[in-house]
């Protein structure tokens, strides 16, 4: 999914592949430094991966924090679209992922099959995608969040990008997405085009709810954005286990999912303490969505709102930590 104080920073980096000199955010060259002090208790270098969503955002922001202050890692964050992360566990270069939407082709090539990573389970955040509206849309037409009416109202939505189609407005194209495959399978008469970020996704529905225009799009939750336009979601099928099994099939809506840790198979056996902490770390939707709002809407920076929300939350802390 995606990420920022509202942007996604380092797109060209999200872009090459990793051991090719790739340089993170900050200047720091990706492999330049991995988890060290194998076995020994110290932190060392903590790289931790970060999606392009101000919700990843805001994982990393507190659990970097906590790394920092309570456990003296140096921890060196990398700004990396989901498939260029998961490449990096193999050499070191990446540590951990913190909130994984799904992808069961990564995990089957980096879990399975290579052996270079492993899942530590649940984060605690519950992921839902699907296709949404702004509000003014659903409360004048009612009907329009069943999908078999979409193509009546297909018309309004189209674009200069769209042509002849509605235009289904996407967000990165790194995007864990299955809509294409959706509206050719349940032939509507629409046409995905890709926003580029969720800045520019959340943009388009706060200026369609202003100024009542007409868009629908990609969108998901957890996200702070619903405090402030209050989408409605369309009801697509119904998902049903396998529905979404073949990619070039798919005629369903999206499963609920369950938000996971990666982490490297290096990282697993190093000893670092930084790893206990991503076992163990686990919260909310309302927790991240918090944060969030900390920093995309209350201008915060990562360090001061993931402070204000630990400092509020020291028992949640604290068990992360082991106590």
């Amino acid at each position: 999914m995606a990420r920022r104080t509202g942007q996604w920073r380092c797109g060209a980096a999200g872009m090459a592949v990793l051991g090719l000199t790739l340089t993170a955010c900050g200047g720091a060259k990706v492999g330049e430094e991995s988890a060290d002090a194998a076995g020994s208790g110290k932190c060392g270098t903590f790289n931790l991966a970060v999606s392009p969503w101000v919700g990843y955002e805001a994982d990393a922001a507190v659990v970097t924090y906590v790394a920092e202050k309570e456990l003296g890692c140096k921890v060196v964050k990398k700004d990396l679209k989901a498939e260029i992360g998961w490449q990096g566990f193999e050499t070191g270069e990446v540590d951990a992922i913190l909130e994984n939407w799904g992808h069961p082709d990564l995990k089957k090539k980096y879990i399975t099959r290579q052996k270079t990573a492993v899942s530590l389970g649940s984060a605690g955040n519950k992921g839902i995608i699907g296709w949404y509206l702004p509000p003014w849309i659903a409360e004048k037409y009612p009907d329009i969040t069943n999908w078999k009416n979409l193509n009546k109202y297909a018309s309004n939505f189209k674009t200069s990008e769209s042509g002849s189609d509605g235009q289904l407005l996407d967000g990165d194209p790194s995007y864990q997405t299955n809509d294409e495959a959706l509206v050719k399978n349940l032939k509507l008469d629409f046409k995905v085009v890709y926003a580029g970020s969720e800045t520019a996704l959340i943009q388009a529905f706060r200026d369609a709810e202003k100024n009542k225009k007409w868009v629908i799009g990609y969108f998901y939750e957890p996200s702070w954005f619903f405090s402030e336009v209050p989408l409605v979601k369309v009801d697509l099928p119904k998902h049903t286990e396998g529905c979404d099994a073949d990619p070039a099939k798919v005629a369903c809506d999206y499963p609920v999912f369950d938000l996971d840790k990666i982490v490297s198979t290096k990282f697993a056996k190093s000893g670092s303490p930084a790893y206990d902490l991503v076992k163990n770390f686990t919260w909310t939707n309302d927790d991240q969505n918090t944060v969030a709002k900390y920093i995309a809407l209350d201008k915060m920076t990562p360090q001061a709102a993931a402070k204000k929300w630990i400092d509020a939350n020291p028992d949640k802390v604290k068990a992360w930590l082991g106590g």
